[in-house]
């Protein structure tokens, strides 16, 4: 072999070892379905099934549409034990959240606690999150209620404001359910960081202005959510300011704020800042029955019914002059509130170690929502707040939201008279301590060092 011919190889390598060869002509139909296929099946959901016998497929199928049966089946006493904890612990959350909420959205008090009820019993059955606590969010209440305001005043027609919000309800399951069942889950991912930074940042600033006719013990205040109609309201409301009211808000606001801090400062007391909600209502509950508060411009809930959910299919609206309103809202909220329960319940999968399918939770919300919109219940899903406090209670399975369930469920059968002396005060200060969480200042700041035009789209909203 003379020089010219002569290649440098590896010591070993032969010529003909790293011959490529051209992978097989694909036509545009099955080019289609492989994208296609990489988008909506990345995980494969179907993997398990194959080469099995017919039997075990119909098992499997079972299993993968009611995740309860996976682990129902493996449930022990000691798992229990930690649950019933965790459950206990997030309904002493749930309660006070359930009423304050529901008055964010013009609702009444008791559909908060409706809400706290039935979606927790639906989730623990079709949901995969063990750590996920569901129940009404400030946003999403937000969201409804300033929407659904546009088109009824809840003061003057409250019937049919509540027919709204369970029709609204009912879309918000049907997109977040097909959401799911078409695998399009990867649509939230569009939302950007800057986006739902900015956004809940400017809500959580216009719900804590919109408590202060509760804080102040305002009877005439503006149904407007700008910065300006709220402080105007405010200011030229002056002789309707009441020094008892304001005296006990900024004391039951302190305490919250307080308990909060000490919470995020030593995690092992989280037990502390999740149950000051609770004990804030009862106490407040109390001084206002043994001093006869109400009697003193200090307003209170009032009474409220026992009884568990009322069915409400027949609530539904479908009638073409809010039609469109209902569907929009139900999109929205639908997209946010889905957002929040899945990038919740994946966090904390992440923390703990397994997995959880994004498209499955999808579906287990949108179904739960539009069970709840036929069980007297507004739009639901994972709460931060709660599942922070499931996991560090040391829940283990989803039955820590069958026992916050059934605990709520005690709640409206027995003891739902003791609410009426509850001062609408420290509900507004519950809210705003909750809606403060919100505002991620150092995401924000983040935002600004890395990317100068998305600070600006987060300042936007």
């Amino acid at each position: 072999m003379d020089g010219s011919d002569q290649r440098q190889y590896p010591l070993g390598m032969e010529a003909g070892v790293h011959k490529v060869v051209a992978p097989p002509r694909q036509s545009t139909v099955d080019k289609l379905k492989g994208k296609m296929k990489e988008t909506f099946f990345p995980d494969d959901p179907f993997r398990s099934f194959k080469g099995q016998p017919a039997r075990q497929k119909w098992l499997l199928a079972v299993k993968y549409l009611f995740p309860i049966l996976d682990w129902a089946p493996r449930y022990s006493f000691s798992l229990f034990k930690s649950d019933l904890v965790s459950g206990l612990t997030i309904a002493s959350l749930a309660i006070p959240q359930g009423i304050s909420y529901a008055k964010l959205a013009s609702l009444p008090p008791i559909i908060g606690l409706y809400s706290s009820f039935v979606p927790p019993l639906v989730y623990a059955a079709f949901g995969s999150s063990r750590d996920l606590a569901v129940g009404p969010v400030s946003i999403a209440s937000l969201i409804m209620g300033a929407m659904l305001r546009q088109a009824v005043n809840p003061s003057t027609d409250p019937f049919l404001f509540l027919q709204l919000a369970f029709t609204s309800t009912f879309f918000a399951g049907m997109v977040q359910a097909s959401l799911g069942i078409l695998r399009l889950g990867f649509i939230i991912d569009f939302l950007s960081k800057a986006t739902l930074v900015g956004f809940m940042a400017g809500a959580a600033i216009i719900v804590s202005l919109q408590q202060l006719k509760g804080l102040l013990g305002i009877s005439h205040f503006t149904t407007e959510m700008g910065i300006v109609p709220v402080m105007s309201s405010v200011f030229h409301t002056t002789d309707e300011w009441s020094w008892q009211t304001i005296l006990m808000g900024i004391c039951f606001l302190a305490f919250l704020l307080l308990t909060r801090h000490l919470s995020m400062k030593k995690p092992k007391l989280f037990w502390v800042s999740a149950g000051a909600p609770l004990a804030s209502v009862i106490i407040s509950t109390l001084v206002v029955f043994l001093f006869k508060a109400q009697k003193h411009r200090i307003s209170v809930i009032g009474q409220l019914k026992c009884g568990l959910n009322r069915p409400s299919w027949d609530k539904l609206l479908f009638d073409g002059t809010y039609l469109g309103t209902t569907m929009k809202t139900g999109l929205i909220t639908g997209i946010i509130s889905l957002t929040e329960g899945v990038a919740v319940g994946r966090t904390f999968a992440s923390l703990k170690g397994y997995q959880v399918d994004g498209n499955k939770e999808m579906m287990a919300i949108g179904l739960m929502n539009v069970v709840g919109s036929c069980t007297s219940c507004y739009v639901t899903t994972g709460a931060f707040s709660r599942s922070a406090v499931n996991h560090n209670a040391g829940c283990k399975t989803p039955m820590s939201n069958v026992v916050m369930a059934m605990t709520v469920m005690v709640t409206l059968l027995l003891l739902m008279p003791l609410f009426a002396y509850t001062p609408n005060v420290v509900l507004a200060a519950i809210i705003i301590v909750a809606v403060i969480g919100l505002i991620d200042i150092q995401a924000a700041y983040h935002i600004y060092k890395m990317d100068k035009v998305d600070f600006l789209v987060c300042m936007a909203w």
